[in-house]
């Protein structure tokens, strides 16, 4: 890992544990969390020097890195932020920032017409909202759907690398079936997301896995392993399915109906691209989808409630129901209060 990369790992750190008031934070405790903190990421020790510290606490004071952190001394050997509130997360953007990141937009902005950035105008306006809102007084007009609790999104940056790279992984992994977690080699392949996480689609033994990063415990890239490309297309890989669990099953056509008031959320937000409208009935509308039968499909099904109602195949409409009486019976007993 490039040292500037180790720098700012060790930034946060410092930045983490001030902003804890509940504990009194020596030089040696400082050492300690960006020692485990650097752990963490690479998965081997790394040595963090005094002289480390002392010079990462005097260039988070200054003015160099834009923070001028009110780091503080007391007690004679105890570190804290005068201001309590403070955080270099909360850092205001300067005006130049500001001009600066503005030209970056309208230079990006003049490629919108190619095919490789037609899909950048989301990206552009969250982009020059952002900017906006970090202005003094102004407040953001988008508000994104955001997951704090997510964990696993510091293992991105390095799958991605790997994947670039060509590299081969050895995972700690532990599924919510697992009771402890066991080490994977992995051959990387594509990053994935839905519905606000993200996956690995991975080699292991000649065998295609999808793991969750939010079950991820440590990464480390192995240097001496021949890495094996299996050349995913991702597009062709997930045409098939709803979600991110993809079997050697074939897709099935499934037919449901949508009451009258959830079909114009449906027809604007379809299930899958490969959704149709078979036909529109005096209380609603019937849809068809070919795709294969999995977990994410079952998920997003029930979420309609009562709004919507399996036709076809039969064994998938007999499964719902199967879900849905279950959901019934776990109403009508007091077991769990």
């Amino acid at each position: 890992m490039a040292s500037n990369k180790n720098a700012l790992i060790r930034y946060k750190t410092i930045d983490y544990c001030l902003r804890n008031n509940f504990k009194k934070w020596t030089l040696d405790d400082l050492i300690e969390a960006c020692s485990d903190a650097l752990y963490e990421y690479e998965g081997k020790d790394v040595n963090v020097s005094k002289r480390t510290i002392q010079l990462d606490l005097q260039l988070m004071r200054s003015d160099k890195l834009g923070y001028n952190a009110p780091i503080e001394v007391y007690e004679r050997r105890f570190y804290r932020y005068a201001e309590p509130n403070y955080s270099i997360t909360n850092i205001p953007v300067t005006e130049n920032d500001v001009k600066i990141m503005n030209d970056a937009i309208q230079l990006l902005r003049q490629f919108k017409d190619f095919s490789l950035f037609k899909e950048m105008n989301g990206v552009l306006q969250r982009l020059e909202d952002s900017v906006y809102s970090s202005q003094k007084n102004k407040k953001s007009i988008i508000h994104l759907d955001k997951n704090e609790q997510l964990k696993g999104l510091e293992f991105i940056d390095p799958i991605y690398a790997a994947i670039q790279q060509k590299k081969v992984l050895k995972i700690t992994y532990q599924s919510f079936s697992a009771h402890k977690a066991s080490d994977m080699i992995v051959h990387p392949q594509l990053l994935k997301e839905f519905n606000n996480r993200w996956f690995l689609l991975c080699l292991n033994k000649n065998k295609i896995y999808t793991l969750a990063l939010d079950r991820m415990y440590n990464i480390i890239t192995i240097e001496d392993l021949e890495y094996t490309d299996k050349n995913i297309n991702g597009d062709l890989y997930y045409k098939d399915v709803v979600g991110v669990t993809v079997s050697n099953a074939r897709a099935q056509r499934i037919q449901f109906w949508i009451d009258k008031k959830n079909a114009p959320y449906v027809i604007t937000k379809p299930f899958h691209p490969s959704q149709r409208i078979i036909k529109y009935t005096d209380d609603g509308v019937i849809f068809n989808i070919l795709v294969q039968i999995n977990y994410e499909l079952e998920r997003r099904i029930l979420g309609f409630g009562d709004s919507i109602e399996v036709l076809k195949p039969e064994k998938f409409r007999n499964r719902i129901y199967g879900k849905l009486h279950q959901a019934i019976k776990n109403y009508k007993t007091e077991k769990h209060q």
